[in-house]
């Protein structure tokens, strides 16, 4: 299959699998009238039922990654090639980061806000090795029973790592980069991710692109040189993180 599709699958999958799991945790918290637990199991058994029926639909595409650590695992079991990889890759962050304006829009939110929650120290990173390490095991464990029961493996060691680990199982750098995207119930404090300043500055830029916006909506006076210029920051930092993360695969290869 070319290319293009395939990394398509996993942009639209991706996103999909983001504005679930925020989505799902902005609606569970909400409801839960300040349960945690609630929301929790709210956020926990939507991100697995989603997970089910995203790869359903996308494994017979691309094979349904969503996580840049996944195709890491094809790439040294020499099921991918390098430049697939890399495409894949940047596809699914993008694709991660486009979910969050997506969940942040259906709620009337701005479209990125750095997140807030502090999930650091040896716990959490025991957590999250814990986490990707049963991921993993899943995937190559139950690809050998078709597509159907790979889809509800996954799904259900994800809504179950939700609750088993202190970090409620990130298990996905896209996923991770992206949540310190979003100040709501799923989101990380971006420090703790490691790039604290350029979050700063992007949430910064949507939220005074926000203002503005909004100001100018109330006097009738929105042209379309400000709708323009709003489209091209979305570009500018789809295209940043892209070369983040390019960079960071260039690094690692060197």
């Amino acid at each position: 299959m070319k290319l293009l599709p395939r990394l398509t699958a996993e942009f639209t999958g991706t996103a999909m699998l983001l504005a679930i799991v925020v989505g799902s945790g902005i609606m569970g918290e909400r409801l839960a009238n300040g349960n945690e637990a609630l929301a929790l199991l709210a956020n926990s058994l939507a991100t697995g039922f989603g997970l089910f029926a995203l790869i359903l639909v996308f494994a017979p595409v691309s094979g349904a990654h969503f996580n840049p650590l996944v195709t890491l695992a094809a790439w040294s079991r020499r099921n991918l090639p390098a430049r697939t990889a890399l495409g894949f890759a940047v596809a699914q962050t993008c694709g991660a980061v486009a979910g969050i304006m997506l969940a942040h829009a259906m709620f009337d939110l701005p479209l990125l806000s750095a997140g807030e929650k502090i999930r650091t120290g040896t716990g959490q990173w025991l957590a999250e090795a814990t986490a990707t390490f049963g991921l993993l095991l899943t995937i190559f464990g139950a690809t050998r029973y078709g597509i159907p029961t790979l889809a509800g493996a996954v799904g259900s060691y994800i809504a179950a790592a939700y609750w088993f680990t202190a970090s409620t199982s990130f298990a996905n750098p896209a996923v991770t980069i992206a949540r310190a995207l979003t100040s709501t119930f799923a989101g990380i404090r971006p420090a703790d991710v490691g790039f604290e300043s350029l979050v700063g500055q992007v949430t910064e830029r949507c939220r005074s692109g926000r203002d503005d916006a909004g100001a100018t909506a109330i006097h009738g006076r929105r042209s379309d040189r400000q709708l323009a210029e709003g489209a091209l920051d979305v570009r500018k930092i789809i295209t940043g993180i892209a070369w983040v993360v390019r960079h960071r695969g260039e690094r690692r290869h060197a």
